[in-house]
């Protein structure tokens, strides 16, 4: 009779030698041949009908609680091409529902301008959506869909109360895969990005919990399924776009900062914008600043004033003469804005980032240098209805 032929394979991972034959045999410490009931592999240590562990339950309960009443939204916008076409142009993102009459929450970067938005639930329902209101400086758009049957809705936590470490969840649709869940922790807060069109979105709620494209606009909630953030933005070394993945950093908005909007909305029907009124500014500081006749520490030029603005109102005064500075036009003789409320300016975007934690109806105090010597200025706030 011919031998049986051995087969020999190296485990890496162990070092030992596994072997087959036409006979069975197993490892256990030494080879021995295998009985007629024995198995090459070993039972689950749990049994299928045991319970789920109490975090694993935690993700689950939330999840059937939440992601019912998160949904997809659409925006079609129409744009230009460089031959002055009209195409379409179409973004995706979520939202969630906060009451049972179908207002829903959402990033503003969804709508992108858009009014042909359509909101799409869990469900497979379709809505064609309002946009309600939007807040351009935070990122934040309130859409509305209508129907005979009452919505299910999610439960707004507080955002003032979060600690890094605690357990986060995110539900969205990440490159369109609807009713995706990630998990995480509050990896930081008081995280500053710039947003689109250049807005500073500041206090923000980093994440490690996964957010990818199409993730912009969901509920980011707590281990209770409340929600305390709205998925905003990820870092990613590739940048931006469809291609662009999570590294395990993400950006959510307080809830907190659009119950607020909500408040305004809910009593006035829309969502402000705190208007000040002054056009335009530009940065000058060292030589320049010295050789206009200003600090040499610098300030904030202001270039432009809207007539009857609350900045034209409080005495703030624009340019009254014009000069060529390199390559650029340059209007002088006004107001140099040296401090607000109390702490000197020190970039270009100063003014607009004091500006995007002001409520209007409240107060700026402005210290700008006329004539030679500093002015403290308190200007209040004004508002305006923000449009799409």
């Amino acid at each position: 009779m011919k031998p049986r032929a051995l087969i020999l394979t190296l485990l890496l991972a162990g070092g030992f030698w596994f072997v087959t034959s036409r006979a069975d045999w197993t490892l256990r410490g030494v080879l021995q041949p295998l009985s007629a009931n024995s198995k090459l592999w070993s039972e689950p240590v749990t049994a299928h009908s045991a319970t789920f562990g109490s975090d694993e339950q935690n993700n689950i309960d939330i999840y059937k609680t939440n992601h019912l009443a998160t949904v997809n939204i659409t925006s079609i916008v129409y744009q230009r091409n460089m031959f002055f076409q009209v195409f379409p142009q179409k973004g995706i993102g979520s939202g969630f529902i906060i009451n049972e009459e179908g207002d829903i929450l959402t990033n503003n970067h969804v709508v992108s301008g858009s009014r042909n938005v359509t909101v799409t639930l869990a469900d497979k329902r379709q809505f064609k959506a309002t946009v309600a209101g939007i807040d351009s400086r935070s990122d934040l758009a309130i859409l509305h869909i209508q129907s005979d049957k009452k919505f299910p809705f999610v439960h707004l936590g507080n955002s003032d109360d979060l600690v890094v470490g605690q357990k986060v969840l995110a539900i969205g649709n990440p490159f369109g895969l609807e009713g995706t869940l990630t998990t995480g922790i509050v990896s930081s807060l008081g995280r500053s990005l710039e947003g689109e069109n250049g807005n500073p979105l500041e206090g923000l709620i980093q994440t490690d919990a996964a957010i990818n494209p199409g993730n912009s606009g969901g509920p980011l909630l707590d281990s209770h399924g409340n929600v305390i953030g709205i998925n905003t933005a990820i870092y990613s070394p590739q940048g931006g776009g469809e291609h662009a993945g999570s590294v395990g950093i993400g950006f959510a908005i307080p809830i907190n900062r659009a119950k607020e909007k909500l408040e305004e909305y809910r009593t006035t029907g829309h969502i402000s914008r705190v208007v000040l009124g002054v056009a335009q500014v530009v940065l000058v500081q060292g030589d320049l600043a010295q050789e206009l006749g200003l600090p040499r520490s610098g300030g904030l030029l202001i270039e432009g004033i809207e007539d009857g603005s609350p900045a034209d109102t409080a005495g703030l005064r624009g340019p009254t003469q014009t000069v060529i500075v390199g390559m650029y036009r340059l209007g002088i003789g006004g107001d140099l804005i040296t401090a607000i409320d109390g702490k000197a300016v020190d970039n270009q975007d100063a003014l607009r980032r004091a500006l995007g934690q002001k409520r209007a109806g409240e107060s700026m105090s402005l210290t700008v240098f006329r004539n030679g010597r500093n002015v403290t200025i308190k200007v209040p706030l004004g508002s305006a209805p923000e449009t799409l």
